[in-house]
């Protein structure tokens, strides 16, 4: 299939995490002692993992390119105490807010966090605005895809259990719409989309359907078409026929994928020796490429394997932190059914 290119402006990454009755809070200096904190509080993803594969130290610089409701945050703070910082990157003015609030009880966490409303595709350029200089930065967390800020939050369209208007834009700033996608695209290109971002294999019988069914206002009745249109399968499948094609929506209107391969080059130039990137990545279109990237600048040569002779000047700037991909422990999973598909990679500064 030939890509299809779409016409859309640069916009965000966001971070998936877990809403639920309990969260832990690190103390200063390990990551093993947790405590429990507030009923209904947001649960950042992989805590724990997170803080040990960032080897957090006490008065380091780190930037969180996906500050979200401001979990990860918090703790990485409680680590580098007591004069460590964090830049907060989030494309979403609104979860900038509740990260705010999160740490409004915590006058010294708060004093040390800074944040910009920005898309972590310009890390390098948002992070040298607040005094970062490329070589300086103690470690980088991208936390990726959608927080349940966002879909729980009405009007934003990222649920397809309400009658929502078509938006998922994570910057309310940008024009480009899923509505303008769903009701705008011709047939071929709108499968190509969902197939492409979405990985559905029945991405023409959906599009087709869409299209027959235009126009469309609401997330639910895009989730009725997407239903409507999908094949009778024997037995009962755990995500809803629409979720693939939520994705795709997703990831064009953002333009996810992009914005990944450039924030991640980025970061690893703000890092200085011993530094760490870590990405936490939900689906395997994003590991696929944080996994590449991360191999590829871990080696020397990158010439095809059939040249005799490398020639591509190509060094290696970081090394793995870890060959395998970690994943989440079955305790959370239990806890935290959302973070069900996470997958942590991390990669430390020569």
């Amino acid at each position: 299939m030939t890509p299809v290119t779409l016409p859309m402006p640069r916009s965000a990454t966001q971070r998936c995490a877990v809403a639920g009755a309990r969260t832990t809070a690190v103390a200063a200096n390990t990551y093993s002692e947790l405590a429990p904190v507030p009923e209904r509080r947001h649960i950042p993803v992989m805590l724990p993992e997170v803080l040990r594969a960032l080897d957090v130290k006490p008065g380091g610089a780190y930037v969180d390119a996906n500050l979200g409701e401001g979990g990860h945050t918090e703790a990485i703070l409680q680590a580098n105490a007591p004069d460590g910082t964090v830049l907060g990157i989030d494309a979403d003015a609104e979860a900038i807010t509740s990260a705010r609030g999160r740490l409004a009880g915590s006058p010294d966490l708060a004093g040390r966090m800074t944040t910009a409303n920005a898309n972590f595709r310009d890390i390098a350029d948002v992070s040298a605005d607040h005094g970062h200089a490329v070589g300086s930065v103690d470690g980088v967390l991208f936390d990726l895809g959608l927080s349940s800020l966002q879909l729980d939050t009405e009007q934003r369209g990222f649920s397809f259990r309400r009658p929502d208007p078509l938006d998922m834009r994570f910057d309310v700033r940008q024009s480009i719409t899923a509505g303008d996608i769903v009701n705008r695209y011709d047939r071929d290109d709108l499968a190509d989309v969902i197939y492409q971002y979405g990985e559905e294999r029945s991405s023409r019988r959906v599009a087709a359907a869409i299209v027959a069914a235009r126009p469309l206002q609401t997330a639910s009745q895009l989730a009725d078409v997407i239903a409507s249109a999908m094949p009778r399968r024997g037995g009962r499948s755990r995500i809803h026929p629409a979720t693939k094609t939520f994705q795709a929506l997703r990831i064009a209107v953002n333009d996810e994928l992009g914005a990944l391969e450039d924030g991640l080059n980025q970061a690893i130039s703000l890092l200085k020796p011993g530094g760490r990137v870590v990405v936490i990545a939900y689906h395997s279109l994003e590991d696929r490429i944080v996994k590449n990237l991360f191999r590829r600048e871990a080696t020397d040569c990158i010439c095809p394997p059939e040249r005799p002779i490398c020639d591509c000047g190509h060094t290696a700037s970081v090394t793995l932190v870890s060959r395998r991909v970690i994943k989440p422990s079955e305790a959370e999973i239990d806890g935290n059914p959302r973070s069900r598909s996470a997958r942590l990679r991390a990669v430390e500064r020569l």
